[in-house]
């Protein structure tokens, strides 16, 4: 059978790659502690299920609006008003089925053959692969850990050209916890701002999940040249522990939109009717929840980051946001396991310790970043504390 080549380039995501192969190894009895999944532990506060049984109760199955019923998209106009100071009309909001879902209608709505999209590395591992799909062509520019993962104004500079069409900005940042502070933002600004054909796209999912004092700023309210030039993409799957409920918005110019919304609605049509439900309650009804589970998702990072740094030859950045660690493995790249031939790359040193130590981890270099691992910290304080006594271990081990 003949698959279109446009797929030939594009790979499983390899944070869902890792997550089955720790499933499958737990389904056959091992005793595996997982690290891979970028999803909450806790489960989706009761006031939002309970919304969602009342609209199946009362008949809200049917299809809404393509782009989600007037009464969510306008609750997002607050919500974007409310935390940001900006103001969307309804016809300036889209929802989707999932902030990716949102991601993927933006690139094809504005990308034609060989366009560009600056992204900083490390990134979330779609962002390239969508890109491609909509055939566009990803510029990555290179950012450390010496400068929190953020892209510098300079750097940014040299990477825009006439074929540039967009810049992701990803703060606070999977896979590093990376964010930019408000100096930060302003001097991107600057250098934006000499580009008026370049959108900026604001992936704000993590927003909500900060630590340590970190301030959350939104590079749409910083002049009003970016408030027109920049599309914001939020969700419910990171603050609300809705990741299968698939909901997701975006907001941005009209005209974006209105094409996304055509596209949209050549596709899946309408999100979900009874999670748009759901997501009107969790916009509208109590946030206590949120912020106790940023305070629970804040003390696993503190102890992770210990424990990693406390690992010879480990070295991890300090997360302002999300709830990711990124420790740069790399004095552990050609060590050779007992019995075993040298680790040739991160992604070896991830099955290794999967095989050996029965920890899941994701390779750095599925995220522009080889010698580097991610490990999600939604996961239980035991299992923080007992897997990374196992990484450890394992990684000692290593002659």
């Amino acid at each position: 059978m003949k698959i279109a080549s446009r797929l030939a380039d594009i790979k499983p995501s390899i944070t869902l790659a890792v997550t089955a192969r720790a499933a499958r190894l737990r389904a056959e009895g091992v005793d595996v502690i997982g690290f891979g999944a970028g999803e909450p532990d806790f489960d989706t506060p009761t006031h939002i299920k309970d919304a969602a049984k009342r609209a199946l109760d009362a008949g809200m199955t049917k299809y809404t609006e393509v782009g989600g019923t007037l009464q969510l998209r306008k609750a997002i106009a607050k919500e974007m008003e409310r935390s940001h100071g900006l103001h969307f009309g309804a016809d300036q909001v889209l929802a989707s089925s999932g902030a990716k879902h949102s991601l993927f209608n933006i690139f094809h709505a504005i990308l034609d053959e060989g366009d560009e999209v600056i992204i900083p590395a490390p990134y979330w591992v779609s962002y390239p692969d969508i890109i491609k799909l909509a055939g566009g062509r990803p510029v990555i520019i290179e950012t450390s850990a010496e400068h929190d993962f953020c892209v510098s104004p300079d750097d940014l500079r040299r990477a825009l050209s006439s074929r540039t069409r967009a810049f992701i900005l990803n703060s606070p940042s999977n896979p590093t916890g990376g964010a930019y502070d408000l100096d930060r933002l302003h001097a991107l600004r600057e250098v934006l701002e000499e580009h008026e054909d370049v959108l900026v796209i604001s992936d704000d999912i993590y927003r909500r999940l900060v630590y340590g004092g970190f301030q959350f700023h939104e590079i749409a309210t910083l002049s009003k040249q970016m408030a027109e030039r920049t599309v914001v993409v939020d969700g419910f799957s990171k603050t609300y522990a809705m990741t299968g409920w698939r909901m997701g918005y975006a907001c941005g110019p009209r005209p974006l939109i209105t094409a996304m919304a055509t596209l949209q609605g050549q596709s899946t049509s309408n999100p979900t009717s009874i999670a748009q439900a759901a997501a009107v309650a969790a916009l509208e009804g109590p946030q206590d929840c949120v912020e106790q589970m940023r305070v629970e998702f804040d003390r696993r990072r503190r102890r992770m980051v210990d424990l990693l740094r406390a690992i010879p030859g480990v070295t991890c950045f300090d997360p302002h946001g999300a709830f990711y660690a990124f420790p740069n493995v790399a004095a552990y790249i050609g060590r050779t396991p007992k019995g075993g031939s040298p680790i040739e790359d991160d992604v070896a040193l991830c099955d290794y310790l999967l095989d050996v130590g029965r920890v899941a981890v994701v390779p750095g270099s599925g995220f522009g970043a080889p010698g580097f691992v991610r490990l999600s910290y939604a996961t239980s304080m035991e299992n923080v504390t007992r897997g990374l006594e196992r990484m450890g271990e394992a990684l000692a081990a290593l002659g």
